[in-house]
This record gives C-alpha cells, structure tokens and sequence, in this order.
C-alpha cells in the first residue's frame, strides 16, 4: 500500500510503499509517548525504506534519545518547523522506516486486533483501550509487525 503523510504545517510531505500498513502497534515507551503520543501512546507502522520519497527534507531534523546513558541508533525524524513526528529509521534494519501513523494522510486499514506494548513505561493516567482479542506486553511482544500482518493474513504486495 502507498502511504502518503506529511507534517501539520505542510513543509514535509512523504511517500513510502508499505506491505505491512495496519495500525495496530500501541507503543507506550517513554520515548515514543513524548516524542509523538498525545494519547499516551504512538503507533509506528512499517514501510520499504527504499521506497521512502520526501518533498521538503531540508525542513526535517532527527532526534536520537538517550536509553540507559547510550545513544540510541534509531533515528526519529521530525518536522523543524512544527514538530510533527514523521517517521523513525533504524540503520541496525536498513531496509526498514516506520512512519508514525499520526502522520500518514492515507486512509488506513482499521486492524483487526491491537498490541499493546511497553506497558511497563505507561504513565497511571493512560488508560489501556484495549479490546477483548488485544495482546497486551510489559515490553516488546515476540513478534514483528511483518509477523504479525502474516498471522492474521493482512501482507500487501
């Protein structure tokens, strides 16, 4: 599926092709809350990174968080202008770029199950919207988001 999406003030607009573009991944880390959850949560999704095309690059900056006092390799880009997370590359899987779905302008398949991750890092004033079928993990779940679309039957392309 061709995502498109771009920041709040239209200076950075992108493109990537995705076989895995259902929004399921809930991810409550302290990384991902502050950077990009407004609801206490953010939901990255999975794109080919080289199909990744971006019209106002010169208007994005990246941000690298500390974990544990190192560096963290993953890089979440952003709009300079107005702040909106666009997506996150990690150069450890090169082929990869997860855009946050609060960017993505596409309409979205609606998943049929949610993950609920890092639950261990989840502030007491979220609450977990979590459905009867959604998985709920303190940490990382064992399975990736191409696992997951395959399980249930959901790979584009």
């Amino acid at each position: 599926m061709l995502l498109e999406g771009s920041c709040h003030c239209g200076a950075v607009r992108f493109r990537v092709v995705s076989p895995h573009p259902y929004p399921f991944n809930r991810c409550y880390c302290s990384i991902c809350r502050k950077t990009a959850g407004g609801g206490g949560y953010a939901i990255n999704l999975s794109g080919d990174a080289d199909t990744l095309v971006v019209h106002g690059a010169e208007h994005t900056s990246i941000y690298q968080a500390e974990i544990d006092g190192l560096t963290s390799p993953g890089e979440r880009h952003f709009c300079s202008r107005c702040a909106s997370a666009l997506w996150v590359f990690d150069p450890r899987w090169p082929e990869l770029v997860h855009p946050f779905a609060s960017a993505i302008d596409s309409d979205l398949p609606r998943p049929p199950e949610r993950v609920h991750l890092m639950l261990e890092n989840k502030p007491d004033w979220v609450e977990i919207e979590s459905r009867e079928q959604d998985r709920c993990f303190a940490g990382y779940p064992d399975e990736s988001i191409a696992e997951w679309h395959a399980r249930l039957g959901l790979e584009e392309g």
